[in-house]
């Protein structure tokens, strides 16, 4: 059964501009795969687990080749099963504004509790292993401003190339971006324009066979 985790990472709700793009992608998916599973984690939502000193402790020991011990297993239960949704899903759907140049940082906090070894990557005599092989990987998003290349503003995303890094450290070598730019344009007729047709686009996205 095909699933897909659809990672939410805009507070906005109907106001986002990024999860109507997303929103438009998902309809043409149910269209394509009526049994597709779909589990939304909205990351500003969640109560995702913090990083404590103990909790850090525990990633050590793991990239050591040793066990969480019983005494940080209550901390860990709550990273493991968000690992456990990224994994169980083969497509992954990400809705990520571009913040400051960057991701918003609830979606930082949630990579950063779920990018763990030997869950998620791991050390082999070639180097670094990704654990994610043979997931499809599709990122929308919206900025504000037009960041395209040979744009003013091209050197400033550093949204698109963070996210490249970490899905190709997971082993997943080429997931597909769909940015809608420039999104806070003076004329609101060009931005209304610029959504339309990004919603059309976005479903040229899906593919026929999952």
């Amino acid at each position: 059964m095909n699933r897909l985790l659809h990672i939410v990472a805009s507070p906005r709700g109907l106001k986002s501009r990024t999860l109507a793009l997303s929103a438009s992608f998902l309809e043409e998916m149910a269209r394509k795969h009526p049994s597709l599973v779909v589990d939304e984690l909205d990351v500003f939502s969640e109560p995702l687990p913090e990083m404590f000193a103990e909790t850090v402790e525990g990633k050590y020991l793991l990239m050591g080749g040793r066990h969480i011990p019983p005494e940080l297993k209550e901390r860990w239960k709550d990273i493991e099963a968000y690992i456990n949704r990224f994994l169980a899903a083969n497509v992954i759907l990400l809705s990520v504004p571009m913040w400051n140049f960057g991701m918003p940082y609830r979606l930082k906090h949630f990579f950063d509790i779920v990018i763990q070894p030997r869950h998620l990557f791991r050390s082999s005599k070639n180097g670094v292993e990704g654990l994610a092989r043979g997931k499809k990987v599709f990122v929308i998003s919206t900025r504000g401003w037009d960041y395209a290349p040979s744009r003013p503003f091209e050197g400033y995303d550093h949204l698109e190339p963070h996210l490249r890094t970490v899905f190709g450290f997971l082993g997943i070598a080429d997931p597909v971006f769909y940015t809608g730019q420039p999104m806070d344009s003076d004329d609101e007729e060009l931005t209304k324009k610029l959504l339309i047709e990004g919603m059309e686009k976005v479903k040229k996205l899906v593919p026929a066979v999952l």
